[in-house]
């Protein structure tokens, strides 16, 4: 396997190319989780992957309830699905709080300040509407639990990687929290043993090529719980051995014959990327500080043409257009740039926008 046919797979895997799924909800199933700390960004990295979307789609498919925003894995914003909000919270969190437990005494927040938290987030938000962030940390100021420097951030944190609270719709540029058991009805609830095998098999089914060092990335589990999630569903799974790394993926996968050359324009924080611990198989290495610049952990938004991170490119929104500014790594071929321009315009199209586009010179 070469990094061309494993990009190309991962395109396929994670319904880029083609881009064929129907639902907001249907891309967050297949692919397990979908970053979403670029809330923005998030809802274009839903509606990439669908036959066709608007903005509005995505965000009526949060209004719904239909996606869950939370906090359920590297203490970190995704997208996932209301039936498994809460086995991946129970799964995914525990590791993440006791990791946060010395932030949590320099903050001065102890068990009787969070249960306090709890009884007066039920009382705020249960039966009622959404309240937003400065809205809700009013609640505990009101009550006399200070919220400031970080420990209103931690709080509300803790609520809902305890699987009390979660965003709800926005408020106009405001994110909303709700009480998760009025916002997502009851699913099965999963042992850990079924827990850890669904984790394994959405995310090598939906991301693969990959290895366990990169599952081990993206889910936060330790090694002995990934090799076992993977264990339980190895006979289900395709592998190869690539320079002494195994590559899983679904047995069932196969790479969609697209034209050449094809380009998309992905979010910040995109699953393609980011959802890799060695990204190289798509990411030339010398090019990996242009997209993360100062390794400080913030995504750009990548150009990709052919399974490959061939540049950056940013938007500037105007009342009747989009603005994108392409950056690319090295010259782009004549087809190379229509095809980018293709992909420009179909974010214009998700944003119900004219885009105009503009090319910085190669760096």
């Amino acid at each position: 396997m070469t990094n061309f046919d494993m990009a190309r797979l991962r395109l396929h895997n994670q319904a880029i190319a083609p881009a064929d799924l129907a639902t907001p909800g249907a891309v967050v199933k297949q692919l397990g989780a979908v970053q979403a700390q670029d809330y923005l960004g998030a809802l274009w990295a839903l509606g990439l992957r669908m036959q066709t979307a608007v903005e509005a789609d995505i965000e009526q498919a949060i209004a719904n309830g239909e996606i869950i925003r939370t906090w359920p894995m590297r203490g970190t914003l995704h997208f996932v699905s209301p039936g498994d909000v809460r086995w991946m919270l129970a799964l995914l969190t525990p590791r993440i709080m006791a990791r946060a437990t010395r932030r949590h005494q320099q903050l001065e927040l102890d068990a009787a300040t969070f249960a306090r938290s709890e009884t007066l987030f039920a009382k705020a938000l249960q039966g009622g509407q959404p309240l937003t962030r400065p809205e809700l940390l009013d609640v505990l100021e009101q009550a006399g639990i200070s919220t400031q420097g970080q420990r209103g951030y931690h709080i509300l944190g803790w609520a809902a990687q305890n699987s009390l609270i979660c965003f709800g719709p926005r408020r106009g540029k405001q994110d909303t929290f709700v009480w998760l058991d009025d916002w997502v009805p009851e699913a099965k609830s999963l042992n850990r043993d079924e827990a850890l095998a669904e984790l394994s098999h959405r995310y090598f089914t939906g991301h693969g090529p990959a290895t366990i060092h990169d599952f081990m990335w993206w889910s936060g589990l330790p090694a002995a719980d990934a090799r076992a999630g993977l264990k339980m569903i190895e006979a289900q799974l395709a592998h190869e051995d690539v320079d002494g790394q195994t590559y899983w993926f679904s047995s069932a996968a196969f790479a969609s014959n697209v034209a050449s050359p094809t380009a998309y324009l992905l979010p910040p924080f995109d699953e393609y990327l980011l959802g890799y611990k060695d990204r190289s198989a798509v990411l030339d290495p010398a090019h990996a500080t242009k997209v993360v610049p100062g390794a400080n952990g913030m995504f750009k938004p990548i150009i990709v043409i052919d399974g490959r991170v061939v540049g950056i490119w940013k938007r500037t929104l105007r009342k009747n257009s989009v603005i994108i500014e392409s950056s690319p790594f090295g010259a782009l071929s004549k087809a190379e740039e229509a095809v980018f321009v293709e992909a420009a315009d179909d974010y214009g199209t998700f944003l119900n926008l004219r885009a105009i586009c503009y090319r910085i010179a190669p760096k």
